[in-house]
């Protein structure tokens, strides 16, 4: 996905345009940055980065962003385990990933410094508070040295700034007081990033006006305030002997707008509604990371959505049951536990046969596991997670911009087909954000059930509610107290046709196929999967959900190195494309990288009887290129990789354990 500047900005921006060209010819180019904000929860990081993704995304530039944050609410200050990470990859060039390894860390306190700067590369910047740099700071975070002054930073660009002393004289006028002046120094560092990186910070100031001003016109004056003071301290002192330009992405015109996962797929939900001209009622518990699409969903009330909140998941699932059975778009969404609470309810619901979307937003586990990290560990639950044959479609997101056109494919598949469908997602899709280039919404197709089951007789008495449509085995979807067309469902299995209840065997054996040959006929009605790379060849490497970018980018760079290698995504994974046996077929090798212990690879290994092989992370954090990188080379025969890998995430960081590979 790539960016184009926002029409609503653009007065913000204009006279950077007009002085761009002589501006560059001062600056430093680069082609890309990656640059981590880190620090406690409390001192505003994933707000900073926020801003800045924003800001880069308005520049013109292709971004991709990975926050991480503690699972706690409020984790004790100071300590490694309170620390917050946003990291953002802007470049003037296509990208599928936040990067590896940042260019410039931004450490806020000891702690943050400790847990990230492992991951910078070798003459990497280091902006730090040194204010936070007390004997008491340092304890929390288990040093029992000054890393300023005992050699750990002697690799690297050091820039130590008094920032929040400098803050709190920035903001005295306004008159918030110490505690919440010192809430502001993220704004000071935003401004010194800004100056580093050849940005106005009116496009920032924007945005700070638009959260704070109505609400808290003296919190958003002051944060205003700190981050000028940050971009004229950097400017002051002259911060570095250069500053950098990242020149904008060359893109397709468009509309964009900067969005992550849940925002996507919350719009995507909407757009179904509109699609299919029935309201959409959404009905969830709060959970992470599920939650914020319940935040979103609810400020679209205008749009005739129905979001509320349950008192339990099974009583979320119940609620989107009982929408689709009165004609609505029904839709809850959770995570992995919900999943396990929702699973007696959602067999329902392939029994009734009716259209519910069910999103899994999936997180590490088992139990409550790591609430706020990511993992793709709940495929084999969506598979098979209910008791009886209970079969049902899956679908999975390759990006947080993919997540608005999966959300549509889901419902699409829902209604046409009469079924609950999974919509598998992560925290790292959820919470990370890209460009997303606004459809055009007459380029959407509308969704509507395959047929009415209404009889042409026009006599009622003949209506049957399991009669099926011929192509896609689709029983009728009719709102209860349509005159003539009276109906009843329930869990108990159905009488072919009729839809009574019946014990005989042979009927339960047929009502089994026929429900499990309706989701296999979903596959002439997807697309074909598609390779990216030489259609025959040594290696094949196939992903699914979050792993895209960095399966591309990994295989694109060992590609320009004469690797014989593809990729491939699966965006459908219950019923998988038709062509799927195919393509495998044409390739020595198959390599599927995980968040998981390989379940993908366990499901394709079955179906098609291929020696797979496996990638497999399971640590709470996305896949690296590297960690990829490095596995094909191994497959590929390459004893080492070369010396030219590319910068700022392509060379392995000595002190951080790769993915551990479950081959045979």
């Amino acid at each position: 996905m790539t960016a184009r500047r926002p029409e609503h900005f653009r007065e913000n921006t204009d006279l950077r345009d007009r002085t761009e060209e002589t501006d560059i010819a001062t600056q430093a180019l680069v082609e890309s940055v990656i640059i981590r904000f880190a620090g406690d929860s409390g001192d505003g990081i994933q707000t900073t980065g926020a801003l800045f993704t924003q800001d880069s995304a308005v520049t013109g530039h292709d971004i991709a962003t990975l926050p991480d944050f503690p699972a706690e609410i409020r984790a004790p200050a100071g300590t490694i385990p309170g620390v917050s990470s946003f990291q953002l990859n802007f470049s003037s060039r296509d990208i599928h990933t936040p990067g590896d390894r940042p260019d410039v860390l931004v450490a806020m306190n000891p702690a943050a410094l400790r847990a990230h700067i492992a991951d910078l590369i070798p003459g990497g910047r280091v902006i730090i508070n040194e204010d936070a740099f007390d004997a008491s700071a340092l304890r929390k975070a288990g040093l029992a040295a000054d890393p300023r002054e005992d050699g750990t930073l002697a690799n690297y660009s050091v820039h130590a700034l008094p920032v929040t002393s400098l803050t709190l004289k920035a903001v005295a006028e306004v008159g918030l007081g110490k505690k919440n002046g010192e809430r502001c120094k993220n704004m000071f560092t935003l401004g010194v990033v800004c100056w580093l990186y050849d940005r106005d910070t009116g496009v920032i100031e924007s945005l700070i006006d638009r959260k704070y001003a109505q609400s808290s016109p003296a919190v958003a004056e002051a944060n205003k305030m700190a981050l000028r003071a940050g971009y004229a301290y950097a400017d002051t002192v002259r911060l570095s002997a250069h500053r950098y330009h990242v020149g904008k992405a060359s893109l397709p015109p468009g509309r964009y707008r900067r969005i992550t996962g849940n925002s996507a797929a919350a719009l995507g939900f909407v757009a179904a509604s509109e699609l299919s001209g029935r309201p959409l009622v959404f009905a969830s518990y709060p959970i992470t990371p599920a939650s914020d699409i319940l935040h979103e969903l609810a400020k679209l009330r205008h749009y005739g959505v129905k979001a509320g909140q349950c008192e339990d998941e099974i009583a979320a699932m119940g609620a989107a049951i009982g929408a689709a059975y009165g004609g609505a778009l029904g839709l809850t969404a959770t995570s992995g536990p919900g999943i396990c609470l929702k699973s007696e309810a959602i067999g329902l619901a392939v029994m009734v046969e009716l259209p519910v979307v069910i999103v899994d937003v999936q997180r590490g586990g088992p139990s409550t596991g790591l609430p706020t990290k990511t993992e793709q560990a709940d495929l084999l639950q969506a598979m098979f997670g209910r008791h009886g044959e209970c079969p049902m479609p899956i679908v999975a997101p390759a990006s947080p911009a993919d997540c608005f056109d999966m959300a549509i494919e889901a419902f699409r598949i829902a209604v046409r087909y009469m079924c609950p469908v999974f919509f598998l997602s992560d925290g790292y899709l959820a919470n990370g954000s890209e460009p997303w280039r606004i459809p055009d919404a007459d380029d959407l197709e509308a969704i509507s059930p395959s047929w009415s089951g209404v009889p042409d007789s026009g006599d009622p008495g003949s209506f049957q509610p399991y009669a099926r449509d011929p192509v896609t085995l689709a029983r009728p979807w009719v709102v209860p107290g349509t005159p003539g067309l009276e109906h009843r469902i329930g869990g108990l299995e159905k009488q072919d046709g009729s839809g009574d209840v019946c014990y005989e065997p042979e009927n339960h054996a047929r009502m089994v196929d026929l429900r499990a040959s309706k989701i296999e006929r979903i596959a002439a009605d997807i697309p074909d999967l598609v390779t990216h790379g030489p259609e025959r060849g040594d290696l094949l490497v196939l992903g699914w959900g979050s792993t895209y970018g960095a399966i591309r980018t990994a295989v694109e760079r060992v590609r320009t190195r004469g690797g014989s290698v593809a990729s491939a995504h699966l965006r459908h994974l219950n019923p998988f494309p038709a062509n799927l046996g195919e393509v495998l077929d044409r390739y020595e090798q198959i390599l599927i990288p995980e968040l998981n212990s390989g379940q993908l690879k366990l499901l394709l290994r079955a179906r098609f009887l291929r020696d797979i092989q496996g990638l497999n992370k399971i640590q709470g954090q996305p896949f690296r290129t590297w960690e990829i990188e490095r596995r094909i080379e191994a497959m590929l025969g390459w004893s080492t990789q070369p010396d030219d890998a590319p910068a700022g995430g392509g060379d392995v960081p000595e002190s951080r354990p790769a993915a551990t590979g479950t081959g045979s």
